[in-house]
């Protein structure tokens, strides 16, 4: 049998030196633990996706710099054979390949064939696919190459194994979204184990990527698609498995996760990195009393640790006494430093400022708005003097229906919630407080509301939660139509209204910050409508 390493590692997109130390020690630890093949991620020198980095000539030729140093230092492992994700330039083609370095030279170079362009990915714009499979042998199995998309067609895997490939051995950059490991599993199953007759080593990615989170999750498949190891989710790792000729597979199965410990994670690990990688000292958030930034203050504490997180509420005249006191008791629960900030006399003297000009109008969102950017300005001039990365509180039910206010709520740098939908918060609040109870349970059960009016409650303007967020989900995510929504049993007037709030809000949308995509189409690189757009469905009552 032949013992490979699944080197699954946080790389950080430019860091090529870096990654470089850590494909390194990879290739160390597994050494020394007796395996013969590395496999490190889909671009692992240089993270993923460098995106425009690939089009600067210097950054190319730091690649080729960097690698040929690497593989120099991989020689002090004789016959181990690392495989290295690298972009490459030949003649006018760039190409997303994956080398084989073996004994200081390079043995051999695969180039990806199937270069997603939907979603998230844009790999036509940099990259030119390869036409070759690609394999290598090492003691009595012969290994083919392919890269992540390559493996979702039978096509490569194909020629693997025509080119006598017994085993595949697959770097990736696979993002999360909610249910994916096992739709990667049940996939390369067919595609691979079933058309091909192949073992599979899958080895993915980990770690945050501004919106992007890899999960990690690399697993071994055998050729009947029975998956006989798997690593650790959403952090880095390093699985050992043995294989044989016939694609019998040896190694250390994780317990999988369940789907609200999935999530959760997601997007702990989203701050953590986009905080750490990005340099921020640490955090703050608006506090309110309500369950949204009382999820954001627990995902931070957990993702950053509490000396790093700082809660401030920012009390008006229409906030109850039962915010405040829920605010200190979760900021007391989880250990963070709490300021209170009053912001009833700056309101008023906006009001007082704005008087001659609203002389005879009534109050209405206007005044409310003033509430929400007094506050998001203090947040960011407390960040601006102490360094602190201003994380924001709203989710995408709000997004989508425009329930948010610019400058206001969306002030910030870091959008934790921007791609879970309301019904979800309160799924991950329950679910966190069966670890510990961390957010006080009037958090959970109390109406939400945005107190900036008296008695005020989101579903004043709003539909119920549920119902909202299955139309959001249907149309968004899954892409279904208006038609198709209102046929399936949904009030239609609350469906036409939600997609007209979902296109005249678009506006907003291109002014949130970055956020964890944990869906299958988030708002930001999945999700590219104009602003300036007059298309409307044809209602179904009128074809």
């Amino acid at each position: 049998m032949v013992k490979v390493a699944l080197a699954q590692l946080n790389c950080t997109v430019g860091d090529l030196t870096g990654n470089a130390q850590k494909i390194l020690n990879a290739a160390a630890q597994a050494f020394e633990q007796g395996a013969r093949i590395v496999v490190s991620p889909e671009l692992s020198l240089t993270g993923y996706p460098p995106e425009d980095l690939l089009l600067r000539p210097a950054f190319l030729a730091e690649v080729d710099r960097v690698l040929a140093r690497l593989r120099q230092d991989l020689a002090r492992f004789p016959g181990l054979h690392v495989i290295v994700g690298v972009p490459r330039q030949v003649g006018h083609d760039c190409f997303n390949m994956a080398v084989v370095l073996a004994d200081g030279q390079e043995a051999a170079a695969y180039a990806k064939q199937e270069l997603p362009n939907y979603g998230v990915f844009d790999e036509p714009r940099y990259f030119t696919p390869g036409q070759h499979a690609v394999t290598f042998t090492v003691g009595q199995v012969c290994f083919g190459l392919a890269l992540c998309e390559d493996v979702w067609f039978a096509r490569t895997p194909q020629a693997a194994q025509q080119a006598g490939a017994q085993c595949l051995l697959v770097p990736n950059a696979s993002p999360f979204e909610m249910a994916k490991h096992a739709q990667r599993a049940a996939s390369l199953a067919q595609t691979v184990c079933a058309d091909s007759k192949m073992a599979l080593l899958y080895t993915n990615l980990v770690g945050g990527q501004d919106e992007l989170v890899f999960d990690g999750g690399s697993f071994a498949m055998e050729a009947d698609g029975t998956v006989k190891a798997l690593a650790k989710a959403f952090q880095e790792d390093l699985l050992m498995v043995e294989v044989d000729a016939s694609g019998r597979i040896l190694g250390r199965r994780e317990t999988p996760l369940s789907e609200e410990a999935e999530v959760y994670q997601a997007l702990s690990l989203g701050v953590a990195d986009y905080v750490k990688k990005n340099g921020f000292p640490g955090v703050l958030l608006g506090l309110s009393g309500g369950i949204d930034s009382a999820l954001v203050l627990a995902i931070a504490v957990d993702a950053l640790g509490a000396d790093k997180v700082r809660a401030v509420m920012m009390p008006s005249r229409y906030t109850a006494d039962i915010s405040a006191i829920d605010a200190r008791d979760m900021a007391q629960r989880l250990g963070v430093r709490y300021d209170e900030i009053a912001i009833a006399s700056l309101a008023e003297a906006f009001d007082a400022s704005l008087a001659d000009t609203f002389a005879g109008l009534p109050a209405d969102v206007a005044e409310e708005n003033i509430q929400a950017r007094i506050r998001g300005t203090l947040l960011m001039a407390l960040s601006n003097k102490f360094g602190p990365l201003v994380l924001t509180t709203g989710n995408k039910s709000e997004l989508t229906t425009g329930y948010c206010t610019l400058y206001g709520d969306m002030a910030g740098g870091f959008a934790v919630l921007k791609d879970l939908v309301k019904t979800w918060v309160y799924r991950l609040s329950r679910w966190r407080n069966t670890l510990s109870p961390v957010i006080p349970e009037r958090i959970i059960t109390r109406p939400p509301s945005a107190e900036l009016r008296p008695d005020q409650t989101d579903q004043d303007s709003l539909p119920p939660y549920e119902l909202l967020d299955d139309i959001v989900q249907r149309y968004v995510e899954r892409g279904q139509s208006q038609q198709e929504i209102i046929a399936a049993g949904l009030p239609a007037d609350e469906v036409r209204r939600i997609i007209k709030l979902l296109r005249i809000n678009e506006y907003k949308r291109r002014q949130a910050p970055v956020g964890v995509r944990v869906s299958p189409c988030a708002f930001g690189r999945d999700w590219r409508y104009p602003i300036t757009n007059r298309f409307t469905e044809t209602p179904i009552d009128n074809p």
